[in-house]
């Protein structure tokens, strides 16, 4: 068992909220963090393999077409996740982290498996783009609930270092996007392009179900948080604390989540962009992601922990400032020297400043909300913020590109969005007092 050592601090409200620090933590953020890769690999590998599920699931005479809604329903799957993550995220905060933790790995599994024993469409016909749909509503549902859960987790593990902890929240994330990307430049450069349509897209997603073993050992072997541990004043309906009470911590979790949340995805889709409108090499582009992955997963923990010591607002702001002047640039760049050297540093670049300005998001988030109330309140909060600026990003991405013939569009939309998390910074300073 975990030992903790308790004393009370004042919240930003002047009430009192128990700070635990754990004394031995590297097994409860290590379950986490595998957990969270292996959820947040489900949920990628899907825009990665958007290529080869339309042509199995999304018959279409017109490849763009076919791509746009394959991508169209990656982005369904995150209408649901708002209301998976009031459902779950108000468990954790009734029951505990470690519990919701479980039921959103074991949903995760579910959705995956659907996923990877699919029939085709030639096999089951219109059964089989509805079980792609429902599968990942199911992943969505799960994908809602884990963010609160797991978030709340870490930062909970240690009071005076919650960057850090938090940080592994995204460098999961990172290492997701890196095994992600590992199997798609790894597949597609070893199996043909017919073997890829017809079965090597399915093996990532079996891979995948790997997240069952995790959580069995969350159940089995980790202690609960134990700052659930020490509370003494959990609402009976976080849910209903959440809506009436902290409308201001949701507006400013999701404000500083929202360019975050777009450049994620839009990192997702360069690959796709390369291989599509610039004509570079399947397997080459997905290495450059890979590239990114690395980037992500390892520098983000360095930046959690140095804004335990400087200040999280001091590393975002000039971060989110960076991403909004640099993005049309480099997109400027890579259409005009289309090459895997320019793809993968553009994607270098961009994955540094992500890294910088993510390392101390998710201590950000968590400090927006009471301890009572953090998990539904992250959740609800992460999971709007993704359905609108990160679930439909690559759809709104190639939309643009097909509305306007300017492959630099997604750069104006990356650009847009650092405004308004620029904005809900400097509210989450002045409102909230988190430095």
């Amino acid at each position: 068992m975990s030992t903790a050592h308790v004393h009370r601090t004042p919240d930003r409200d002047g009430a009192g909220e128990a700070v635990v620090s754990v004394k031995n933590p590297v097994r409860a953020i290590a379950a986490a963090t595998i957990g969270n890769a292996l959820e947040w690999f489900d949920i990628a590998i899907y825009a990665l393999f958007a290529i080869y599920i339309g042509q199995n699931f999304f018959p279409s005479a017109d490849p763009g077409v076919q791509l746009v809604q394959t991508f169209a329903v990656f982005g369904v799957s995150y209408l649901i996740r708002p209301l998976g993550g009031l459902i779950l995220g108000s468990y954790a905060d009734r029951k505990g982290r470690k519990k919701a933790l479980v039921m959103s790995i074991r949903l995760m599994v579910l959705g995956t498996a659907l996923i990877a024993f699919m029939p085709n469409y030639d096999d089951i016909g219109i059964l089989a783009p509805i079980g792609i749909i429902v599968a990942r509503l199911i992943q969505g549902f799960a994908a809602g609930g884990e963010f609160g859960a797991a978030t709340s987790f870490l930062v909970e593990q240690n009071g005076k270092r919650r960057g850090f902890f938090g940080s592994f929240q995204f460098a999961s994330q990172g290492l997701a996007t890196l095994m992600a990307a590992s199997f798609t430049a790894g597949l597609t450069a070893v199996l043909s392009e017919a073997s890829m349509v017809d079965w090597g897209w399915r093996v990532p997603f079996v891979f995948g179900l790997m997240v069952g073993p995790v959580g069995w050992f969350i159940r089995r072997h980790v202690d609960e948080s134990p700052a659930v541990v020490a509370a003494s004043d959990t609402p009976k309906s976080p849910v209903r604390d959440l809506f009436r009470n902290q409308w201001g911590g949701i507006l400013i979790a999701g404000g500083v989540l929202v360019v975050s949340t777009a450049l994620n995805f839009i990192l997702q889709y360069l690959p796709t962009f390369g291989i599509k409108q610039l004509g570079l090499n399947n397997s080459l582009s997905f290495v450059a992601l890979m590239i990114t992955g690395v980037i992500l997963t390892v520098v983000t923990p360095f930046v959690g922990q140095l804004s335990d010591k400087v200040g999280r607002i001091k590393i975002m702001l000039p971060s989110a400032i960076a991403i909004g002047v640099s993005v049309v640039p480099l997109f400027m760049w890579l259409i005009a020297v289309p090459s895997f050297l320019t793809l993968a540093l553009v994607m270098t670049v961009l994955g540094l400043l992500k890294a910088l300005y993510f390392g101390a998001l998710p201590s950000v988030m968590s400090d927006a909300f009471p301890v009572h109330s953090r998990a539904t309140g992250l959740s609800f909060g992460y999971n709007v913020t993704t359905a609108i600026f990160g679930g439909f990003t690559p759809t709104i991405a190639a939309a643009l590109v097909a509305a306007t013939g300017q492959a630099v569009s997604p750069g104006y939309y990356i650009l847009a969005v650092s405004l308004v998390s620029i904005a809900a910074l400097i509210g989450a300073v002045r409102i909230r007092g988190i430095r």
